[in-house]
């Protein structure tokens, strides 16, 4: 841990704990009341609609930097994927009140929400492209969703677990070219047995899924990698942002590593429709954190 002020020092501070949270990671960051970072922290993914509680608890009692601080925090604000429904967002809420004892505010909320504190404070489109995909419409003050995503299974197009399947079914369906094909043997255990029983099986397809996706964006673009990612991003376009009626009249605005890395791909989808890009941010804790600097904690 990183720790910029004593320990000592630590419990005199109004603090607040931002989390950023994906099904695959969680990037949380903890700001004294002056705006100034105290450390950054990571854990392993906290999507309540995915994983059980059990495993919630555990990775985030599992890390030492929030050990450190769990009763010195005045305030949380999480921002996750699978927090966008009442179920599974009071789940994780009493799991990180339960943990971060002296806390008199826990708030769990979207990460769409973070993604437009990251991206704009203008009316725009604003998309995330992770693990999974999501997109909203941001007037400047409220979000509007055109569609209710019903996760990795059903939707989630131009995400990690999309191409993740879309590589596995190439390779079985020999749709793979053979040089693409043989390193991607190399580089993943591909029987079928381990295959299903990831998917059926074990917790986490998702994010299994997803980890099939770093073959794409770790090796040299071809032809294959570029037709897979631009008909995904096609499928995003048409599906989660053409359905905004303001579509051609606001920038759209992508956040997550999928996106950082399909940046011309996601121009050339976007240019037969006149769509304006804007942002692209790899990382969107730091966006989050310089809006709270300017917005919550008003520091000058």
């Amino acid at each position: 841990m990183r720790l910029k002020q004593p320990f000592l020092l630590l419990k005199e501070i109004l603090m607040i704990l931002i989390a950023d949270g994906g099904s695959t990671k969680c990037d949380w960051i903890l700001l004294d009341k002056k705006g100034e970072e105290i450390f950054k922290t990571r854990t392993k993914g906290l999507n309540p609609a995915v994983f059980p509680e059990h495993m919630l608890k555990q990775r985030i009692e599992e890390n030492q930097d929030l050990q450190g601080v769990k009763g010195k925090v005045d305030k949380i604000h999480f921002y996750g994927a699978g927090c966008g429904t009442e179920t599974p967002r009071k789940l994780l809420q009493d799991i990180i009140a339960n943990f971060f004892t002296n806390a008199s505010e826990v708030l769990v909320k979207e990460d769409i929400v973070a993604a437009v504190y990251a991206a704009t404070n203008e009316p725009g489109i604003v998309c995330i492209l992770g693990t999974g995909s999501n997109s909203c419409y941001f007037d400047g003050e409220n979000i509007e969703m055109a569609v209710q995503s019903l996760g990795y299974v059903l939707m989630d197009e131009a995400s990690g677990n999309y191409f993740g399947k879309r590589l596995i079914r190439d390779y079985y369906y020999k749709r793979m070219p053979p040089d693409i094909a043989k390193k991607f043997e190399e580089s993943y255990n591909l029987d079928s047995d381990e295959i299903k029983k990831n998917l059926y099986q074990r917790e986490n397809p998702n994010t299994y899924l997803a980890s099939f996706a770093e073959f794409i964006f770790s090796n040299e673009r071809n032809g294959y990698f570029y037709k897979l990612v631009h008909e995904g991003v096609q499928d995003f376009i048409h599906t989660r942002v053409l359905c905004f009626r303001q579509a051609q009249n606001v920038p759209i605005h992508f956040i997550g590593t999928i996106a950082y890395f399909s940046e011309d791909i996601i121009r050339a989808v976007a240019q037969p429709y006149h769509l304006e890009i804007g942002n692209i941010v790899r990382r969107p804790i730091d966006g989050i954190v310089e809006h709270y600097r300017k917005n919550v904690l008003k520091v000058k």
